[in-house]
């Protein structure tokens, strides 16, 4: 009866069932082998759209040298990074935690880094930014360099990015372009001409519309069920109208003629731990490293803590199971991302659907960096997908980074302005980094002239300080020459 004091002792839990159950404590979190496997699923083919999207985003871009990485070795990268850091984060850290190449930390490395050097360079690059992280959660101050941060900057971060990611979904699908021979008119237009032309521009268009009604309708996978659909459609629309390949951008929509291949890891291995210090200057490499450390600190933790929480697995002082190894494991993916020149590596939100579907240990991830592993050979699928049908996914991804932008105060102006100009400034100089020294600057700027300056982290200055110099290298160079 309710509220009845009773000496009968509290049932025993039902024991591990198997070697299994004990390792992963399946059991112990009210969870079967069933549910992780269904998550393990479900994580698998909510962010399965990656393996299309990283070596596009990575492909289309150029080193400073106009040299591009294969299609198909950044698709063998991307699965085979994933597929180990993945199994090692249920292993090591046993959460439902899926890991793969980072969305806006590619970005950084495609648009940010890879112009100002070789592709070997910039991976480099990322490798260090790897290591430095677990440096950083070895000694502590992970968590001190977050807490310099003002949350309205954090925040603005990743509203600026998604706008970035956005902007670059359009310009590469074809639906905005550079005008051409137009100096001193708009930088940008609706299609080619003014207005949408052409096939490859329609089948974008749906697949905004379709990604777009997916999500809306909260269906499990919608990202990838919209590459998926427009890529049949793609492949349709070439065949019937025949068009030429370079319509499509760098990968036309035919029918390969083979589903299984062998992996090529031709790229594996394939970087220069300190070859960017003969490209461009220290001060350069350090906001570089930075911007990548700063990106992949809060993508993670926000993620980390989101995913724990969605699983009822934080305890009860809010604290996230294993977070050092956690962490660490993260840190190694993101060095593991740049060495296999897939781009740093990280926890992915999308772990949220495995969650979902009941998934409460790392043997869900297990099952997802398995499904990783078996797409190694399925490269010829991938690199099918022309720019038009996986680019609506950046849209979506931009909407979804977008949406933290509720959460900052619009209405007091030594955050707001900061913020401001950190979400503006990224996608209107194209430039992740420019976003967050701009807002970086006008923070410390705002808060000395209303004599709030103590308030700021000695961290947050220094950072302002080597932003102004950014900046201002190129006056200074002349000065100093």
């Amino acid at each position: 009866m309710a509220g009845q004091v009773t000496d009968k002792a509290p049932a025993p839990t039902t024991p591990p069932r198997s070697p299994l159950d004990r390792f992963f404590r399946i059991s112990e979190r009210g969870s079967t082998l069933g549910r992780e496997v269904r998550g393990g699923f479900a994580t698998f083919f909510t962010m399965a759209y990656i393996l299309v999207l990283n070596p596009i985003i990575l492909g289309k871009a150029e080193d400073k040298f106009q040299d591009h990485l294969d299609g198909a070795q950044l698709v063998t990268a991307t699965a085979l990074v994933a597929c180990v850091m993945t199994i090692l984060m249920g292993v090591g850290g046993n959460l439902p935690l899926a890991l793969a190449a980072g969305l806006g930390l590619n970005a950084v490395v495609a648009y940010q880094i890879a112009p100002q050097m070789s592709w070997p360079d910039a991976m480099g690059l990322v490798v260090l930014e790897g290591l430095i992280i677990c440096v950083l959660v070895g000694t502590g101050l992970r968590e001190a360099v977050m807490n310099a941060i003002p949350q309205p900057l954090k925040q603005a971060i990743s509203v600026g990015i998604g706008l970035f990611i956005a902007f670059i979904g359009f310009i590469d699908a074809g639906f905005a372009t550079r005008i051409p021979g137009m100096e001193g008119s708009v930088p940008v237009q609706l299609g080619a001409t003014g207005r949408l032309t052409g096939w490859p521009v329609l089948v974008f268009c749906l697949g905004v519309l379709l990604t777009i009604a997916l999500m809306v309708r909260k269906v499990k996978g919608a990202i990838l069920i919209s590459i998926v659909t427009m890529t049949v459609l793609a492949v349709v629309i070439n065949e019937i109208a025949d068009l030429k390949p370079q319509a499509w951008g760098l990968t036309a929509p035919s029918l390969p003629d083979k589903i299984v291949d062998t992996p090529d890891f031709g790229l594996i291995g394939s970087f220069s731990l300190f070859g960017a210090f003969q490209q461009v200057g220290v001060v350069t490499i350090v906001l570089l490293i930075f911007t990548l450390i700063l990106s992949d600190f809060f993508d993670t933790m926000g993620t980390v803590v989101g995913v724990s929480s969605e699983a009822g697995l934080l305890d009860k002082d809010g604290k996230v199971p294993n977070l050092g190894r956690v962490l660490l494991i993260d840190g190694v993916a993101a060095a593991a991302g740049g060495a296999a020149s897939a781009s740093s590596n990280t926890s992915y939100i999308e772990s949220a659907a495995g969650v979902g579907e009941g998934a409460r240990t790392g043997f869900a991830s297990v099952v997802t960096g398995a499904l990783f592993g078996l797409a190694l050979f399925l490269t010829p699928l991938a690199t099918m997908v022309p720019a038009q049908a996986a680019t609506p996914a950046l849209i979506a991804v931009g909407f979804l980074l977008m949406s933290q932008v509720r959460h900052i105060e619009w209405d007091r102006y030594d955050v707001a302005i900061p913020a401001f100009l950190t979400i503006v400034v990224m996608p209107f100089t194209y430039s992740i980094t420019n976003g967050i020294g701009a807002g970086f600057i006008a923070y410390v700027l705002i808060k000395a002239v209303l004599g709030k300056a103590r308030e700021v982290h000695w961290l947050l200055w220094g950072t302002a300080g080597l932003f102004v110099l950014y900046f201002g290298i190129d006056p200074l160079e002349q000065l100093l020459t």
